[in-house]
């Protein structure tokens, strides 16, 4: 599938009109509903195939956060050969109590997978919380970046942006 028949396939499948609140506080008249392309298993693929090339070189583990890039960081470890670590919003306050779920990330250079971009700001408190544990962490990838601001947010945060598609590409 090419990158605009996968543009088109995303607006088919995800885009929603209406009134909604987003994380940010946000309303908005457009919504991307990504579980509708993340838990369809060809489109999820595609999609990583896509995000692929936009893996830094020097990246050691992708850094799927709650929840919508947990499933786009796993096919895209299972494509890339990456190891891949599940970021909650909070720790857990049973079991192990990680606030990361999987390999050790002290030392180690990660790259945030993230679904749908508008503010960043989830992006940034996980960015902290990650190098607070040790981690290394300057870039992230997202499959829509909303064009909200996000980008230059993060930016001043230390963390380079890489969007598969922007909002305005996706219309």
């Amino acid at each position: 599938m090419t990158r605009l028949e996968l543009a088109h396939r995303i607006y088919q499948t995800a885009h929603l009109r209406g009134q909604f609140t987003l994380r940010s506080g946000a309303t908005a008249t457009e919504y991307f509903d990504k579980y509708q392309f993340e838990t369809h298993p060809e489109l999820l693929r595609v999609l990583a195939a896509h995000l692929q090339p936009l893996i830094p070189d020097d990246t050691d583990i992708l850094a799927g956060l709650e929840l919508g890039g947990v499933p786009i960081a796993t096919m895209l470890a299972q494509l890339a050969g990456l190891p891949t670590c599940f970021v909650r919003k909070q720790a857990k306050e049973y079991g192990t109590c990680k606030l990361a779920e999987g390999p050790d990330i002290a030392g180690k250079n990660l790259l945030i997978v993230e679904d749908v971009v508008t503010s960043g700001g989830q992006i940034a408190l996980s960015a902290q919380d990650l190098r607070n544990l040790g981690a290394e962490v300057s870039q992230a990838i997202c499959v829509i970046d909303r064009e909200s601001g996000g980008a230059e947010s993060l930016a001043r945060e230390g963390i380079e942006l890489h969007a598969l598609f922007r909002m305005s590409e996706l219309k």
